[in-house]
């Protein structure tokens, strides 16, 4: 489900990873979110998203920071 709300377009942002149909960038969920923002309020400021577009953001931030343990032999 991440892969249709989370879109990557060079024209958009820079490329930098957005909602599907809108300007607003993932890393501003994230910033949202950290700063203390709820769900609720988040919703309430950008009415064109839904909850379900906050949590394919979370899934996308999460599976951008994973990676691979690398140790030394």
């Amino acid at each position: 489900m991440t892969e249709t709300r989370i879109v990557i377009d060079p024209a958009v942002c820079g490329g930098r990873p957005v909602i599907a149909g809108t300007r607003l960038r993932v890393v501003d969920i994230l910033e949202m979110l950290a700063g203390g923002a709820s769900e609720a309020e988040i919703l309430a400021d950008f009415p064109f998203i839904g909850a379900a577009d906050i949590r394919a953001a979370l899934a996308y931030a999460a599976r951008a920071i994973d990676h691979k343990v690398v140790l030394a032999a």
